[in-house]
């Protein structure tokens, strides 16, 4: 049988981290932020390259590291990323800076990202990321999927959430919210999905373009 767990550390050390993203991890960790892995990132920069995202939205910035990674894919891609913690954001900011990312391709908005994406434009954004709480994710699915575009791309961190989420026994509101956010998409006809094992889960669904008579 094959070694998942090896196939695992294997595939999360195949990625060497940019130097200006591993300072912003550094920073990261100093305000107790976590943050993806480098292979997670990795994995958020190829996604975005695939579907040649030019805006993307992101919920939960962290201290930016994400964000980094997922503007890395073009140097024509523009980011919007909510959080409601002041602090990570001007942490945030000042790693956008260090990384010499000009003001205009990084829109940093403080709040609670429901109510901030609910004023967004609808279906016009190529990728939303959300990093977040699961218990926040119910009220989040619904803003994420009437911003993105056709052929876009919701991606959801934590799909698995600490290895909780493939056990049925385990039913505590954290992962039961983030069982039934991925669930959501299992059969939908809306998105096209699939779950990579990059760090703690990640959750691919593909908005579907609309069929043509």
């Amino acid at each position: 049988m094959i070694d998942k767990i090896s196939s695992w550390k294997y595939a999360e050390s195949f990625n060497t981290e940019p130097a200006h993203i591993a300072n912003a991890r550094k920073s990261a960790e100093e305000l107790g932020v976590e943050s993806v892995t480098a292979a997670t990132g990795a994995g958020l920069a190829a996604i975005a390259g695939l579907l040649s995202a030019k805006n993307i939205v992101e919920a939960g910035t962290g201290a930016g590291v994400s964000a980094l990674w997922l503007l890395s894919a073009s140097e024509t891609s523009t980011l919007t990323t909510i959080d409601d913690e002041p602090e990570y954001q001007n942490q945030a900011r000042k790693n956008f800076t260090d990384s010499q990312i000009p003001a205009s391709r990084a829109r940093v908005i403080a709040g609670k990202a429901a109510a901030v994406m609910a004023n967004m434009t609808e279906a016009a954004y190529d990728m939303v990321f959300l990093d977040v709480d699961p218990l926040s994710l119910e009220a989040l699915i619904p803003h994420a999927a009437s911003l993105v575009k056709p052929s876009g791309a919701i991606v959801i961190a934590h799909a698995l959430f600490r290895d909780r989420v493939p056990n049925p026994a385990l039913r505590d509101d954290e992962t039961s919210a983030m069982r039934d956010a991925v669930s959501g998409f299992e059969d939908s006809e809306e998105f096209a999905s699939s779950i990579s094992m990059l760090g703690d889960g990640l959750l691919i669904a593909v908005r579907r373009p609309a069929a043509t008579s």
